[in-house]
């Protein structure tokens, strides 16, 4: 049985994906750089990572996949996704494998104050690709929000240089950086691609479609990791690794399995939101969180908190909060337009009857008492 996408349950979904999105924006970061800090060093376990707890999603799909036996029987669908969509879900996986390697790569040589600037590029592109790959359209309010959003992420790497890592040369904290632009890159294509595949489905998509596609891309992405890793020898250096590891062997475990679930949560919540949404308010969501992912840097790593950082913080706030007052004003005027369009047409359907209706004939006894007249 397919999760159908009525009015109360959509916003039902959309409030849980908007949850599970800001969770993983905010905690996959930390935990990424939490494994590097450590003693961690294993580029390709790291990417891999960040898509290897797909497993998770049996979980809900095979809740839907019985309680529908018991209303549709032997009808009821085990895969609900076409050829169409599988294949385009393993290429997306490609894609992603690739994106996961370019943002482990930098998180392991910038600081996340750093590595936030991510979101001072990757919104700009979602932005974009979304306007040319599914003809997004904008409003003053959503362009507001997209410069503010995009400011404020900006505003994170003015003094970026500053919190270079003691030990580390200017070359690989320049390569770290370049690795999280190109990342953002790929990340804006991927959203709106997502969104693109959705609409062009030769079939009914529905939330569990949704979160199968999320479970196919996810394993491709960590086959291709996992090759990396076989060609990077990094099986063998685990149990090595996780021994000089600076919190201890369980703790090394921990972190690593604390990261698949967060990160996981996150692409399920990406993935929910451009289902119940659209890619660009999945790409606003993710800014949203960069400063909040700001504030537990200076929390938990002690990074500094400068001025750039609370103004960007205030920023995002603002451009979170110019979104949501743009889509209630569109709400409220899209449901206006249809309360008038309903009074419309009962208008003229009472118009129509009274036309075709017929004319009564005079009454046989008013001709009567005509003709005694």
């Amino acid at each position: 049985m397919a999760i159908q996408a009525s009015t109360p349950m959509k916003k039902f979904l959309l409030f849980l994906s908007c949850i599970l999105l800001l969770v993983g924006s905010c905690g996959g970061p930390l935990i990424t750089r939490l494994y590097f800090l450590h003693g961690g060093k294993r580029i390709w376990l790291s990417s891999s990572s960040q898509t290897i707890a797909f497993p998770i999603i049996l979980v809900p799909l095979s809740i839907t996949y019985f309680t529908g036996r018991k209303t549709e029987g032997s009808d009821a669908k085990i895969l609900l996704m076409k050829p169409f969509l599988i294949m385009f879900s393993l290429l997306i996986g490609l894609i992603m494998g690739i994106l996961n390697f370019l943002y482990s790569s930098g998180s392991a040589k910038l600081p996340v104050s750093t590595s936030s600037l991510i979101g001072s590029s990757q919104l700009a592109f979602t932005a974009s690709f979304a306007f040319f790959l599914v003809k997004q359209k904008f409003n003053p309010y959503s362009v507001n929000t997209v410069f503010l959003l995009t400011l404020g992420a900006a505003l994170l790497g003015l003094r970026s240089n500053g919190d270079r890592p003691e030990g580390e040369g200017k070359k690989e904290y320049v390569v770290g950086f370049v690795m999280m632009i190109l990342g953002a890159c790929i990340y804006g294509f991927l959203t709106p691609l997502i969104e693109r595949c959705f609409r062009k489905a030769k079939q009914e998509v529905c939330y569990s479609l949704a979160m199968e596609f999320n479970m196919v891309m996810c394993f491709s992405a960590t086959v291709f990791c996992t090759v990396g890793m076989i060609i990077n020898k990094d099986f063998q250096a685990i149990a090595r690794e996780a021994r000089e590891f600076d919190l201890g062997e369980v703790q090394y475990y921990i972190v690593l399995a604390l990261n698949a679930i967060i990160w996981q949560m996150q692409l399920v919540g990406v993935n929910g939101v451009i289902f119940c949404s659209s890619a660009l308010l999945s790409g606003i969501l993710v800014s949203v969180a960069l400063p909040i992912t700001e504030v537990l840097a200076v929390i938990f790593y002690k990074e500094k908190f400068e001025v750039e950082k609370c103004v960007s913080l205030v920023l995002s706030l603002w451009g979170f909060a110019s979104y949501f007052y743009g889509e209630i004003k569109l709400n409220r005027k899209l449901k206006n337009q249809s309360l008038e369009q309903e009074d419309a047409s009962e208008k003229s359907e009472a118009l129509e009857l009274q036309q075709k209706s017929p004319k009564t004939s005079p009454d046989s006894h008013q001709i009567i008492f005509a003709n005694l007249e």
